[in-house]
């Protein structure tokens, strides 16, 4: 409520946009001011869970309910964190399902490379792979009518994740067959 009224201070046209702020003022036309009755009403909720639900469930089930979808955005939530993606809004049904396959997918890959590592006695920080697996390059080169390709040196710990994986290296330098 502080920031409510400090923001007020400096103008009341831009809370008006603000639906945590706007339902807090009262007025209309030109002048807004805080609503005290509304912020009394509210405060009763201060510290408490609140769902609304048209469903049948009773309470409990709601609360249950509630918590394990909790517990799956934190999981996406997580997973998108960890995998370092960003916030995608989609318009398609289509499109959000394959947002959601290609996410869990990721998320399957790395816990299989999890377990592998686990099984082949390595202990890596995701970090530490990832940061390492991004730096490999690869570069196709021209040289005397013939092509190459080009693998920068693996660091770090790349070369213990291709074991653990059941992946040879890349070769460092490899000539492109014409085809």
């Amino acid at each position: 409520m502080a920031s409510l009224r400090e923001q007020l201070k400096r103008g009341d046209k831009s809370l008006v946009g603000n639906r945590g702020f706007r339902k807090y003022l009262s007025g209309s036309g030109s002048k807004f001011q805080v609503d005290e009755k509304k912020i009394k009403e509210d405060a009763r909720y201060d510290g408490k869970w609140v769902l609304r639900t048209n469903t049948d469930l009773s309470a409990a089930e709601v609360a249950l309910k509630y918590k394990q979808l909790w517990v799956v955005e934190h999981v996406f939530r997580s997973m998108k964190s960890l995998l370092e993606t960003r916030t995608i809004w989609h318009k398609c049904d289509a499109t959000i399902r394959g947002h959601v396959f290609c996410s869990f997918l990721a998320l399957v890959l790395r816990k299989e490379l999890d377990d592998r590592l686990v099984a082949s006695g390595e202990k890596l920080e995701w970090g530490d792979i990832t940061r390492h697996l991004v730096s490999l390059h690869q570069a196709e080169v021209d040289q005397d009518g013939k092509r190459f390709l080009l693998r920068s040196e693996a660091q770090g710990v790349c070369g213990r994740v291709f074991a653990a994986a059941g992946v040879a290296s890349p070769p460092t330098v490899q000539q492109i067959k014409a085809s």
